[in-house]
């Protein structure tokens, strides 16, 4: 581990030289606005992780993006392999890359999908894209109003590249791996002081105190909690009573990872195509299966069950295997709610004033 520093004014240089060389995915204003929240405050500033073509477009003072960065390697959409006349062929075409300005929120999230998509039997088709970017962290200059991220986990993500803290002069480079220290050649960094790297500590850790939520309970006793509340089913249908079932809190959540596999046929009859898609364990449907005879059953019916479920995957289910809680604290969630009721801290603090000991 080693630490450069650059200057504010040679920063800009350092990304368009990165920039002119590799592809360059980062955090910049979107077009695109959440209908709900657009409305709620037209004078929000909405943004995404996208390819960068003017060094102008990149902000690293971003709160949070609409889309999780996961989106580069699990895309919403993404075809997995393509088929002719008995003939198969795996669509794989990673491409080099740096994913540049990850907020730590995200880049715990990534490291637990890391985990998940190489457990047992690798997704080629994740850890291909995975293993060609380069990822390049950087600090919270500000805060999304919905996150509560520094209550979330003690584990602190650790399998990215590099991460950049911003001072007031200019930039702490952090370099973990081979990848961030192949882009120093891009920019006119020296080595950081001591004085600059106890500063850039302190940043991080100052940014904290500009959150407006918070977990006041331990892991242990949310877990616990939780699975208290497992068999009161009318209690988790009262929560869920307004749940639309679209579904937009586990698709903007960096540590979803479910999919919905599909085949389409070309209009030649002989070839197509297999395509996984984004999919939504709160959608009516997720949980429902044939039975043959044109029969089905679904063993998650109620907007409750799936809402317990959803709590139970990010809160019990997972957090023996990942070292950490599946959520990590990014507010995605209670943002992209139609019906303002997906907020965990929300959730938990009623499961908490129940059916905490």
């Amino acid at each position: 581990m080693s630490f450069y520093f650059i200057l504010q004014d040679k920063f800009q240089n350092f990304i368009g030289e990165i920039s002119h060389q590799l592809t360059v995915i980062a955090p910049q204003l979107s077009s695109k606005q959440p209908i709900q929240q657009s409305l709620l405050n037209k004078n929000q500033e909405f943004f995404s992780f996208e390819i960068l073509k003017h060094i102008k477009d990149l902000r690293l003072d971003y709160d949070t993006t609409i889309l999780p960065p996961k989106k580069v390697f699990f895309t919403p959409q993404q075809v997995l392999l393509s088929f002719k006349e008995g003939h198969f062929k795996a669509e794989l075409n990673p491409k080099k890359m740096v994913l540049f300005g990850v907020h730590l929120d995200d880049l715990l999230a990534i490291e637990q999908t890391d985990f998940l998509f190489r457990e047992n039997y690798e997704d080629i088709h994740y850890t291909a894209q995975r293993n060609a970017t380069t990822i390049i962290g950087s600090n919270f200059q500000t805060v999304a109003p919905g996150a509560f991220w520094n209550s979330m986990n003690e584990k602190q993500p650790s399998k990215h590249d590099g991460f950049l803290t911003k001072l007031k002069e200019g930039y702490v480079y952090q370099v973990l791996t081979e990848k961030a220290q192949n882009l120093l050649q891009y920019g006119q960094f020296e080595k950081a002081s001591k004085e600059q790297i106890v500063l850039a500590k302190e940043v991080n850790e100052q940014i904290k105190s500009k959150l407006n939520k918070q977990l006041d309970y331990k892991e242990k006793e949310i877990k616990q909690a939780l699975e208290k509340s497992y068999a009161d089913l009318p209690f988790w249908d009262h929560l869920a009573k307004s749940c639309y079932a679209c579904g937009s809190c586990n698709l903007v959540c960096p540590s979803c990872y479910c999919f919905n596999i599909e085949d389409h046929w070309h209009a030649d009859q002989t070839s197509g195509a297999r395509t996984r898609f984004w999919d939504s364990c709160m959608t009516e449907d997720f949980a429902k299966i044939s039975l043959g005879g044109g029969k089905s059953e679904n063993f998650r019916d109620s907007p409750g069950s799936r809402m317990r479920h959803r709590m139970m995957r990010k809160m019990v289910y997972l957090n023996d295997k990942l070292g950490s809680r599946a959520c990590v604290g990014c507010g995605r969630c209670s943002t992209a709610c139609t019906a303002n009721i997906a907020d965990p801290v929300d959730i938990i603090n009623q499961v908490m004033e129940k059916y905490h000991d």
